[in-house]
């Protein structure tokens, strides 16, 4: 387990628990900050955030801007790729591929999710991470794979 995931399952644990680890995530990953992402799970292959349809992420439509999707889809891996990848190991992009699907008009879940058997890469290797954002009524508005590169960490 690492020390994020770590870090989340003792704060969820409490009142507002969620709340101040969304905000310490967003510190550790400046550029999180714009979305001002509310964290909802963290699990080994599984992770869930908020991403609220503000004036801050929104485009000249009034829809949440497709790359700030993109953004929250980003921290939703990443807080999935922290719970899943063994401390032995290490993990960084190395791509994305999405489709955009509907209008993003409301605030939105992004879930990312991997199986067991995508992380038996050996020594090192890549991941798909299956990824998408949804609107409050369920409609899922962008889906994707962001592909990771999982290796061993170098010895000290």
């Amino acid at each position: 387990m690492t020390d994020t995931h770590a870090l989340y399952r003792r704060l969820a644990a409490r009142p507002l628990g969620r709340e101040a680890f969304s905000v310490l995530f967003a510190l550790k990953a400046p550029y999180f900050r714009t979305l001002r992402p509310r964290v909802r799970e963290m699990r080994p292959h599984h992770a869930e955030l908020v991403v609220a349809k503000r004036w801050g992420v929104q485009n000249h439509l009034g829809t949440v801007h497709a790359i700030a999707v993109c953004n929250g889809l980003e921290a939703a891996m990443g807080l999935l790729a922290e719970a899943t990848t063994p401390t032995t190991h290490r993990w960084i992009p190395r791509g994305m591929e999405v489709r955009y699907l509907a209008k993003s008009t409301t605030d939105l879940l992004c879930v990312a999710e991997t199986s067991p058997a995508e992380w038996d890469v050996g020594a090192s290797g890549d991941v798909p991470v299956r990824v998408r954002a949804l609107r409050t009524d369920g409609t899922v508005v962008v889906e994707g794979v962001i592909t990771i590169y999982v290796s061993e960490r170098p010895s000290r």
